[in-house]
Order: structure tokens, then C-alpha cells, then sequence
């Protein structure tokens, strides 16, 4: 009788972890396809985003590199552009702190506080997200709130994991088997983002459906090589909030002529998250310290989750950016030329900082 008793006391505890709230299923494709989509009504809402500081003013005669000092990445934007654009990004990453929080507020031309070096190259990641990446953004585009949202550190990201130190049986489980947020839980190798997201040199490794009944030389994949894979597709249905056929018809998973539009973006997007990672925040690894830096030394990374946070498309798809051409402009290359010199005064006590 007791033992009923513990079991009706822990079935709300068990079927929680089902979302039990209101949804709402479509047909992806033909009926009797497997192609319903379900999604939580939350992740459907189009989310609340701060409005601009406020009506952006005629541009002026002068630019931001005319009117201050070492503007290196918004050099040829107006004056007026530039105040505008300072204030909308305070509001994203530095709410409480303000200004202060990349600014030497007795010499704002310093580059001494790091996260200002952090914001310039972060500004270009976004410019660059914007211009040469709208096969996944589209016209809706990203800002700094995009992964931000108030938070001077993204709530979601990623850093490597550590390597396994010894093959011996203490330690069979190396990456797996590790239940942990970014594979939702589910015992899968932790170390996909490393393998799939740190660059886009590994991305055709996704595939692992055979092409072959039997092993061949055309055919040397094994049930191990399927994980990482899988813990990726968790990761990314997870962060979107949508299942399998959102991307995929369930009848033949590898099949491009039969899968949805969304597979082609998501295949774009692998790539730009693979590609900002690599070129914009992986070399900022000498400008943080060590408390915001991941336990192999590499700076936190971006993952879905860290735009989606649950949505299929960011925000509900609020096109952000529109109020912001500074940041829908090819990234300058002016401070790509002096990072080495940033990260090298960053490892030099006589910089500062």
C-alpha cells in the first residue's frame, strides 16, 4: 500500500519532464507520412524585444571616427548613428552596468578593459552573420539581443570538453554516457559541439546512413560514428523546439528531395555557427581571462540554442535588425588587422589589461 502510495506522489514529478501543456500539431506533409510537427504554444510566441534607445536621428556631416578616437569597426558611420547604436548595445549586454562595462569611463578611447576588444570583434561577428550569412538569417537578421537578451554572458553556449585521461576501465565512458543539458539529457557523446561546431572542417561526418547493405570500402562507418551525430540532432531540436520532421521526412531521413525547406537552412546554419565560432570568438581566447574562458582554455562558443532558445526562428522571427543598419554592413576588416595586437597586450601585464 505504501509503495502505491510513493508511486501516485511521484507520477506528476515523472510526467513532468513531458511538457504537459497546451501544443499545437501541424501536418508537415502528406498525411499518413509521419510528417506532424508538435510544438509547445510557448515557443510560438513571438518574444518581447526592447525597442530602440530611440528615433534614430539624420545622419550629420561627420563620422564616429571623425568626431572619437580608435573607432576602428564603425569608423564611416555617422556620428548620430554611432551614439544610437552605443546606447541599443548598452541596453543588450549591459543593462546594470553601462557604459563602464567596456569603457575606461576616464578615457574612452582606451582599449584597457577588455570587453571592449570582446564588443569590437563581437560587432563584426554580427555584421558579418547579417552580409554573408542570409541563406540562414534571411532578412530578419540578428543583433546583439539575438543571443544576449540582457546578459552580459549568453545563458546558452559551449566550451570543449576535456580530453579522457587514460583509456583504462575507470574511465570507459570517456565522452559518453554523460547526461547534460547540451545533448538534453540523453546519454550521448557530450563532445558533438567539439566534433561538429568548433569549425567546418568536420561537418561531413554528419552523415552516417549507409549507402551499402554490407561493409565495404564505401561503407566503413560504425554504430559509435551514429552518436555524435545523433547527440547533435538532439541539440538541435532541442534548441529550435521542434521535433525530427521538422527538417526531415521520417520515411527516409537522408533524402533531400523529400525533406522540408527548414533542412537547407539548418544546413546553412550548421555552417555559420561553425564559421563565427572559428573566425570571431575562438581567437579571442588571449583577450579573456580565465574565468570566462571553458575548462580547456577556449572561450565560450555559440551553439542553436544560443539564438533559438527554444523558437524555430529567433524571437519569433521579429526582424530586430531593421532599426540597425549599422550592423546589417559588410564587417570591417580595420580591427581583424589589429587582434594580434590586442590579444598580445592582453597577455602583456605592462598593457593593463
Amino acid at each position: 500500500m505504501r509503495l502505491s502510495y510513493l508511486l501516485v506522489a511521484l507520477l506528476p514529478l515523472a510526467l513532468g519532464a513531458c511538457e504537459i501543456a497546451p501544443k499545437t500539431s501541424s501536418q508537415n506533409g502528406y498525411r499518413g507520412t509521419g510528417m506532424n510537427q508538435i510544438q509547445v504554444n510557448d515557443t510560438l510566441e513571438v518574444a518581447e524585444v526592447p525597442a530602440p534607445p530611440y528615433e534614430l536621428p539624420p545622419a550629420g556631416e561627420r563620422t564616429a571616427g571623425e568626431v572619437y578616437e580608435n573607432v576602428q569597426v564603425l569608423a564611416d558611420v555617422s556620428d548620430e548613428e554611432f551614439t544610437y547604436l552605443m546606447a541599443a548595445i548598452t541596453e543588450w549586454v549591459a543593462p546594470e552596468e553601462g557604459c563602464n562595462y567596456c569603457h575606461n569611463p576616464a578615457n574612452l578611447a582606451s582599449d584597457e578593459v577588455y570587453t571592449k576588444v570582446v564588443a569590437r570583434k563581437m560587432i563584426q561577428m554580427t555584421q558579418a552573420v547579417n552580409s554573408d550569412w542570409s541563406s540562414h538569417v534571411g532578412n530578419t537578421g540578428v543583433t546583439c539581443w539575438t543571443c544576449h537578451r540582457g546578459n552580459n554572458i549568453p545563458e546558452n553556449y559551449w566550451s570543449a570538453m576535456p580530453a579522457p585521461k587514460s583509456k583504462g576501465f575507470a574511465n570507459v565512458k570517456r565522452y559518453d554516457n554523460t547526461p547534460t543539458a547540451n545533448t538534453v539529457y540523453a546519454s550521448l557523446p557530450g563532445n558533438y559541439a567539439d566534433l561538429f561546431l568548433g569549425n567546418q572542417d568536420n561537418l561531413g561526418n554528419i552523415k552516417i546512413a549507409s549507402r551499402t547493405v554490407y561493409p565495404s570500402e564505401a561503407n566503413t562507418r560504425k554504430t559509435p560514428d551514429a552518436e555524435p551525430t545523433y547527440a547533435l540532432m538532439n541539440h538541435m531540436s532541442d534548441a529550435l523546439g521542434v521535433n525530427c520532421t521538422f527538417c526531415h521526412n521520417t520515411q527516409a531521413f537522408k533524402e533531400w528531395s523529400l525533406s522540408t525547406p527548414q533542412r537547407a537552412s539548418a544546413w546553412h546554419g550548421l555552417r555559420m555557427v561553425g564559421d563565427i565560432n572559428a573566425k570571431y570568438i575562438t581567437p579571442l581566447a588571449g583577450v579573456f581571462p580565465d574565468n570566462r574562458l571553458g575548462r580547456e582554455g577556449d572561450p565560450f562558443k555559440t551553439n542553436c540554442t544560443t539564438c533559438h532558445q527554444g523558437q524555430n526562428k529567433p524571437m519569433g522571427g521579429y526582424p530586430m535588425v531593421k532599426d540597425y543598419p549599422a550592423l546589417q554592413r559588410l564587417p570591417s576588416e580595420i580591427a581583424s588587422e589589429t587582434m594580434a595586437e590586442a590579444v598580445a597586450d592582453a597577455d602583456d601585464p605592462a598593457q593593463g589589461g
